[in-house]
């Protein structure tokens, strides 16, 4: 239980960077027109894929909020 703590801390910040990350990336190149769908059809990849990735998981019905 005391590793999960600084675990989840570690994950939010990560989860915090690649949010930044991508925001900075997509006003980066909204400006183009190519990379920018390049990039909105990676995202929505990139979400559907950690959503099939959720859904393989044995216990994501277990969730208390289900």
């Amino acid at each position: 239980m005391k590793r999960t703590k600084p675990l989840a801390l570690l994950g939010v910040a990560v989860l915090a960077v690649l949010v930044l990350g991508a925001l900075a990336l997509l006003v980066t190149t909204v400006f183009s027109d190519v990379a920018a769908i390049a990039t909105f059809v990676l995202c929505v990849a990139f979400v559907i894929g950690l959503s099939v990735l959720g859904a393989k998981s044995k216990r994501w019905r277990q969730n208390p909020y289900w």
